[in-house]
C-alpha cells in the first residue's frame, strides 16, 4: 500500500497498520491519505470481511504530526494545514463508520489526540494491559476532531465525556474499560493475535447482517422511533431476502452450523 500504512491479508481478514513508528505513528497528510485510500481498498474488496486496525511499533497513534504541521503553517498559518488533514482525515473516520464489515481497533499502544478518535470510530475495540488512551486536544489547545465529539459522548455519556475533555488526563487500559471506551484488554505479547482471532470469528458470521445493524444502530441516534422502525422493517426483508438470510434460516431448520462464508 505506501511506507505509512501497510496493508496485509490474513485469509479473508484485512490487517491495517498505521507505520510510521519513529513518529508513534503521528498524523500527516500523506498518512492520512494512505488509511483513507486502504480503508476504502477494504471497504470495496468483497473477499475481506473483517478489518483489524493497529500501529507500527510502541504506539497505536500519537495523534497530529504537530511538528510537521507547525512547520508547513509557517508561511499562511496552521489554521489551513490542520483544515486540510481533517478532512482528509475524516475520510478515514467516515469509512470505518459506513463500512459494512466489522473494523477492530487493536490498540497496542498510546491513542492520543486523532489517534484517540480513530480508535472510537472503530466497532470493536481491544487494548493493550500496557497502553493508554488520552483526549490530548484541549490541554494542547486544540478543538477535538476525528469524530470524537460524535462518539466520545454516545460511548460514556455527556458528562463523562465533559470529564475527559475538562481534565484531558490520562487514562489507563483498566480505566478506558471502566469508562466504556474499549470492550476488553489482553497482555501486549497476546492483543494482535486476539485481535485477528476476532475478526476471525467476525468473518465466519453474516457479515451483511453485521453492516444492516451497524448502519441500523448509526441512524438510530438521529431517527425518531417512527422512522427508525420503518429502517428495521426494511432491512429485515432486505436480509430475508439475501442469500445469507436464507443459509441462517435453513441451517435453523436442519438444526446445523451454517456457512455464511
Amino acid at each position: 500500500m505506501s511506507e505509512n500504512v501497510l496493508l496485509e491479508r490474513s485469509d479473508d481478514v484485512a490487517i491495517v497498520k498505521l507505520h510510521r513508528p519513529d513518529t508513534f505513528n503521528a498524523i500527516s497528510l500523506d498518512l492520512a491519505a494512505d488509511l483513507r485510500d486502504a480503508l476504502f481498498t477494504c471497504w470495496n474488496d468483497r473477499s475481506i470481511r473483517a478489518v483489524v486496525l493497529t500501529g507500527a511499533g510502541k504506539a497505536f497513534c500519537g495523534g497530529g504530526d504537530l511538528r510537521r504541521i507547525f512547520e508547513d503553517g509557517q508561511k499562511n498559518g496552521v489554521g489551513p494545514v490542520f483544515y486540510e488533514i481533517a478532512g482528509v482525515f475524516h475520510e478515514s473516520i467516515l469509512a470505518i463508520r459506513r463500512m459494512p464489515k466489522p473494523v477492530i481497533a487493536a490498540i497496542n499502544g498510546p491513542a492520543a489526540g486523532g489517534g484517540f478518535s480513530l480508535a472510537l470510530a472503530c466497532d470493536y475495540r481491544v487494548m493493550s494491559e500496557n497502553a493508554f488512551m488520552q483526549l490530548a486536544y484541549t490541554s494542547h489547545g486544540l478543538s477535538i476532531d476525528g469524530g470524537g465529539t460524535f462518539t466520545l459522548p454516545r460511548l460514556v455519556g455527556l458528562a463523562n465525556a465533559m470529564k475527559i475533555a475538562l481534565f484531558d488526563d490520562r487514562m489507563l487500559a483498566a480505566d478506558c474499560v471502566e469508562l466504556g471506551l474499549v470492550h476488553e484488554t489482553v497482555p501486549a505479547a497476546d492483543l494482535l493475535e486476539h485481535a485477528q482471532t476476532l475478526a476471525t470469528r467476525f468473518a465466519a458470521m453474516p457479515v451483511e447482517t453485521l453492516g444492516r445493524t451497524k448502519r441500523l444502530f448509526n441512524r438510530s441516534f438521529d431517527s425518531p422511533i417512527e422512522m427508525q422502525l420503518e429502517a428495521e422493517r426494511t432491512e429485515l426483508a432486505r436480509a430475508g431476502a439475501h442469500p445469507e438470510g436464507a443459509e441462517g434460516m435453513a441451517s435453523f431448520l436442519e438444526k446445523r452450523k451454517p456457512d455464511y462464508r
